[in-house]
């Protein structure tokens, strides 16, 4: 249909192309809001590498003042450093401190047991394990344990099983699983009195 200038509906033909431009922008806008919000915050991390665990310890929980958390850890022999912990934290913009850390370590399990229940009684909780040779104590196991400030959570039972066999260590872990106690994780290493030994490390909310 030919419209002549002048006409009555030309008004409304132009009215409606101007809404739905109008739509179309707005929709536009629409669309760049979702993708920015959608856009995920920018991680720093910073990677601390210390040969002794007490000085591991002192940089976790400045790096913890600096707003960072712990991510993961490992320990063995790195290229320039001989043998090392090496701990992976992470932040994003405006993280606020509010962990503490402490850092395990020991060669005997027995000790680790004790140690780690301490720990937890003063609301401190695992967050990783690895093996470390230390230049006196052998293989030693170390343990990342994390304390949130803000946090009102029950204590936690920690229950160690450490043996060289590894029917045993299905036994004993059977045992626990009975009991509530949850797996965190393993690792394998020479100790100084147990040999080559498994030593896992389970938890479960404390009995009150």
């Amino acid at each position: 249909m030919r419209i002549h200038p002048g006409s009555v509906i030309q008004p409304y033909i132009l009215r409606y192309v101007v809404l739905g431009l109008f739509a179309t922008s707005a929709g536009l806008c629409g669309v760049t809001e979702v993708a920015d919000a959608q856009t995920p915050p920018a991680i720093e991390y910073r990677v601390l590498a210390t040969t002794k665990t007490s000085t591991m310890e002192k940089e976790l929980n400045e790096a913890s003042e600096a707003g960072f958390q712990f991510q993961a850890v490992m320990g063995g022999d790195t290229e320039f450093g001989g043998s090392e912990v090496v701990v992976v934290t992470s932040r994003t913009s405006g993280s606020k401190s509010h962990y503490r850390y402490r850092l395990l370590a020991t060669s005997k399990t027995s000790s680790m047991q004790k140690e780690l229940q301490e720990a937890a009684d003063e609301g401190f909780e695992y967050q990783g394990q690895t093996v470390f040779k230390s230049t006196f104590g052998g293989e030693e196991v170390v343990c990342i344990l994390e304390r949130d400030t803000n946090s009102n959570a029950p204590r936690s039972e920690y229950k160690l099983v450490a043996t060289s066999k590894t029917s045993t260590l299905e036994k004993e872990l059977r045992e626990a699983g009975a009991t509530g106690f949850q797996v965190l994780g393993m690792t394998v290493g020479k100790t100084a009195f147990g040999g080559k030994e498994l030593v896992a490390i389970a938890r479960r909310v404390k009995p009150q």
